[in-house]
C-alpha cells in the first residue's frame, strides 16, 4: 500500500509559507512571557498584578478569535492573514509611544492589539496547515507545521536573554543577590525606568518591521483554494447556527477545546514563572531565561521526535502519555526545593511539545469541513486560558508562603491540574477510536 505523502508537491510552497507564520507569532508569545517578570521590577508591580500582560495578551486570543473566524468565512484565508500581519504590526509599533508615556496599561494595550493580529493568524493557519493534504495525515501535518513555532519562540527568548534582560539597569543585584532599584531615589528611578522601557521597546518595533516584510509577500502570492472556500463558492455552506449546533453535539470536539484552555494555561503558566522559581533560590533574570531556552530547546526537540512516533503511535495514545509525562515532572517542580525542582520544572517542556497541535487536529477530526473556520476559532479561542490561570498563580506567589511551603513551588499545583484534564482528555479519545 502506497504510503500518503505529509505534503504534496502542489501545496509546498504555500506550507513552507504558512509555516512561517508559526514561527512569528512562537517569537510573539515567548519574548513577552519574561516581560512579566521585567515589568513586575522596573515598574515596581505585585506578581499578580504583572501578570496581567499575560492576560491582556491572551484576552486578545478571546476577544478576537470569533470574528477572526466569521472574517475569515466571509472572505479568505488568505484575506485573514493579512489583516493578521496589519493588527500585528500595529500592536508592536504601539510600543513606541507606550514607552514614551511609561504607562504599564498603554504596554497591555498595545499586546492587546498585537494578539488580534495573532488571533486571525492562528484561526487562519492551523486550519489552513491541515487542509493541505490528505485528512489522514493532516494532525501530523500539523505537528510538523507547528515545529517550527518553538523556533520563533526560542528567537524570542534569546532576544529577552541576551539583549533585553541583561541590560535592565532595574534588574541590578547587590554582593547578596538582592534587587537595589527598590532601595534608590525617586529620580534616580526615573532614569532607570526610562532606559528600561526603551529596551524593552526595541525588539517589538523590530519584529513590527519584518512583519510588514511578511505582509508584502504574502499579499503577492496567490494561495491555492481550500475544499472549505470552493464549497463556499459553490453556496455549499452551513449557517453559523447550523454549525455552532453541530460543534456542540460533537463530543471529541467540545471536550478538546476544555483540554485546549487547560493546556494554554499550563503552558504559559510553566514558561512565565521559570523566573520567578529561579528568583526564589536567587538566580537573576538573564540567567534565569537560559532556563527558558533549554525548556524551549526541549519543547522543540520533542515536537520533532512526537511527530516521527506518531508515525507508529496513535496520536490519542500519544497525548495521553505525554500529560503523564507532564504530570511526573510537574511534581517534582512542587516537592522538590532548590535545582533539581528548578530541573524538574524544564523537563514539562518536552512533554508539552505536541499537546497543543495534537488536541486542536485530534477536536477537528470528525468536525464538517462546512464548519472548519468556526471550529478552528474556538480552539483557537480557548487561548483564554493563558488569560485566566498566570494572575491567579502569580497571587499565589505572592503569598510568599503556602502550608509551610515556598509559595512559588505550590503555585504549580495549577498546571498539574490542568495536565491532568489532558491525560483524560487523551485516554477518552484513544477510547473512542478503539469502540
Amino acid at each position: 500500500m502506497e504510503k500518503k505523502p505529509l505534503v504534496s508537491k502542489k501545496y509546498l510552497f504555500t506550507f513552507i509559507l504558512i509555516t512561517s507564520l508559526f514561527a512569528l507569532w512562537g517569537f510573539a508569545n515567548d519574548i513577552t512571557n519574561p516581560m512579566v517578570a521585567a515589568f513586575q521590577t522596573v515598574m515596581e508591580l505585585s506578581a499578580a498584578k504583572a501578570s496581567m500582560v499575560q492576560f491582556a495578551f491572551y484576552g486578545g486570543y478571546a476577544t478576537m478569535a470569533i470574528p477572526a473566524a466569521l472574517f475569515i468565512r466571509r472572505y479568505s484565508y488568505k484575506s485573514g492573514i493579512l489583516l493578521g500581519l496589519a493588527l500585528y504590526a500595529v500592536g508592536a509599533f504601539l510600543f513606541i509611544p507606550a514607552a514614551e508615556w511609561q504607562e504599564f496599561s498603554f504596554f497591555c494595550v498595545s499586546l492587546y492589539i498585537l494578539t488580534f493580529g495573532l488571533a486571525f493568524l492562528e484561526t487562519t493557519a492551523n486550519p489552513f496547515i491541515l487542509s493541505l493534504g490528505d485528512k489522514d495525515t493532516s494532525t501530523r501535518r500539523l505537528n510538523l507545521a507547528q515545529a517550527f513555532n518553538p523556533v520563533g519562540s526560542l528567537s524570542g527568548m534569546a532576544v529577552a536573554s541576551f539583549i533585553v534582560l541583561p541590560h535592565l539597569l532595574s534588574d541590578k543585584r547587590d554582593a547578596t543577590g538582592q534587587i537595589i532599584f527598590p532601595l534608590l531615589s525617586e529620580a534616580e528611578k526615573a532614569d532607570i525606568r526610562l532606559h528600561d522601557l526603551a529596551v524593552i521597546r526595541n525588539p517589538y518595533v523590530a519584529i513590527g518591521i519584518v512583519v510588514v516584510c511578511v505582509f508584502a509577500v504574502i499579499a503577492l502570492t496567490k494561495m491555492p483554494k481550500t475544499e472549505s472556500e470552493e464549497q463556499k463558492a459553490q453556496g455549499l455552506t452551513h449557517t453559523t447556527k447550523e454549525t455552532l449546533k453541530n460543534l456542540w453535539t460533537n463530543t471529541l470536539y467540545r471536550e478538546g477545546v476544555f483540554a485546549q484552555v487547560c493546556y494554554v494555561a499550563a503552558q504559559i503558566m510553566v514558561w512565565t514563572f521559570i523566573i520567578q522559581y529561579a528568583d526564589h533560590l536567587g538566580i537573576n533574570k538573564a540567567t534565569a531565561q537560559v532556563y527558558n531556552i533549554v525548556a524551549m530547546s526541549l519543547n522543540l526537540g520533542g515536537r520533532f521526535i512526537g511527530t516521527f512516533i506518531m508515525r507508529y503511535v496513535n496520536t490519542r495514545q500519544l497525548l495521553m502519555w505525554f500529560g503523564v509525562g507532564a504530570s511526573l515532572c510537574t511534581l517534582g517542580a512542587i516537592c522538590i526545593e532548590g535545582l533539581w525542582g528548578l530541573y524538574s520544572l524544564v523537563c514539562i517542556s518536552l512533554f508539552m511539545s505536541i499537546m497543543f497541535p495534537s488536541i486542536y487536529g485530534i477536536a477537528l477530526e470528525n468536525v464538517d469541513s462546512k464548519d472548519t473556520h468556526l471550529g478552528a476559532a474556538f480552539l483557537v479561542m480557548a487561548i483564554v486560558g493563558g488569560a485566566l490561570m498566570p494572575p491567579l498563580q502569580g497571587a499565589l506567589i505572592d503569598q510568599q508562603v503556602i502550608f509551610g511551603h515556598p509559595a512559588v513551588n505550590i503555585s504549580f499545583i495549577l498546571p498539574l491540574i490542568c495536565f491532568l484534564v489532558i491525560i483524560i482528555y487523551g485516554y477518552r479519545s484513544f477510547a473512542k477510536l478503539n469502540r
